[in-house]
């Protein structure tokens, strides 16, 4: 008995299933994307609102004042000399990291949050911060060196949160480094405040309750742990915003006790030019320039 054979146009097994499956998927992806409820229609909402461009507070008087919107960017140094034998390339900023499941997110950000280091020098929302007092400061007073303050983020989407640090334990660790985290929480607490330093040990309780000014490098320290916010370039991070570095709260020391370029931080704020967004963009006066070559030109005589 010869096989029964069937022509091309014949349609067998489950064709019917098939047909209402697959315009059932189409039905179903053309129902998301009107309601925006795509992944990529999140990602790309997500990144919108995240990377909106903040305007940062303009500071009239060159001091830092609570309620100024600030950005906090560790610079770097790259020109090797006795004191810096370990130059670091790049600058970065604090950045708000948001987790996978913040792509879901309709109305703003949730706690836990967690930070990284961006190369992104462009102030937006996810760089931007806002200097909160903590102990009855009105807004507009000077933020002084050794008080206590909050760093949160804006309103709206940004959620409104604090950058929140704690004692490093089995548990709970940086991702990398298994160094103290840092990250963002919506609930103010004696973790989340910091203290600006002076940079120089050596003159640090002679500036002790002086207003700090505005973009120049200092130290920031977290109350509870004394330990300072540190940029570690070497341990990176996958985000949603590409590679970026690895934010904890740890001091590193040279062989002078010093701390080292990892916890330096210039606090930037706004530019009153219209051509430059943030006043780290400006350049310098030529006499900054005649100096700092004078000097370079100096150690290489020594």
């Amino acid at each position: 008995m010869s096989a029964r054979t069937f022509s091309p146009s014949v349609r067998v097994g489950n064709w019917n299933e098939d047909v209402s499956l697959d315009e059932d998927l189409l039905k179903d992806f053309l129902e998301k994307r009107e309601k925006g409820e795509l992944l990529i229609q999140k990602s790309s909402n997500l990144k919108k609102n995240v990377l909106q461009k903040a305007d940062l507070s303009i500071c009239t008087d060159g001091y830092l004042h609570f309620g100024d919107t600030v950005m906090l960017l560790n610079p770097e140094n790259s020109e090797e000399s006795l004191s810096n034998p370990s130059p670091v390339y790049g600058n970065y900023t604090l950045s708000v990291n948001p987790e996978e499941s913040a792509i879901h997110a309709k109305s703003h950000l949730t706690a836990p949050c967690g930070v990284s280091g961006s190369s992104n020098v462009k102030p937006c929302g996810r760089n931007a911060f806002i200097i909160t007092s903590v102990d009855g400061s009105e807004p507009g007073e000077p933020l002084c060196y050794g008080q206590n303050f909050a760093l949160r983020t804006a309103e709206e989407f940004m959620g409104n949160l604090y950058l929140t640090s704690d004692r490093k334990s089995f548990l709970k660790s940086s991702k990398k480094s298994h160094l103290q985290e840092v990250s963002l929480s919506d609930q103010q607490s004696y973790e989340s405040c910091w203290q600006v330093v002076y940079l120089d040990p050596q003159l640090r309780m002679e500036y002790e309750g002086l207003p700090v000014p505005a973009n120049t490098k200092v130290l920031i320290v977290h109350s509870k742990t004394n330990q300072c916010l540190a940029v570690l370039r070497k341990y990176i991070l996958w985000t949603l915003f590409g590679k970026e570095c690895e934010i904890t709260a740890h001091t590193h020391l040279n062989g002078h006790r010093v701390e080292e370029n990892e916890n330096h931080w210039i606090i930037v704020t706004g530019n009153p030019s219209d051509d430059i967004n943030t006043m780290f963009d400006r350049p310098k006066p030529p006499s900054e320039d005649q100096n700092e070559s004078k000097s370079a030109c100096e150690l290489q005589d020594t």
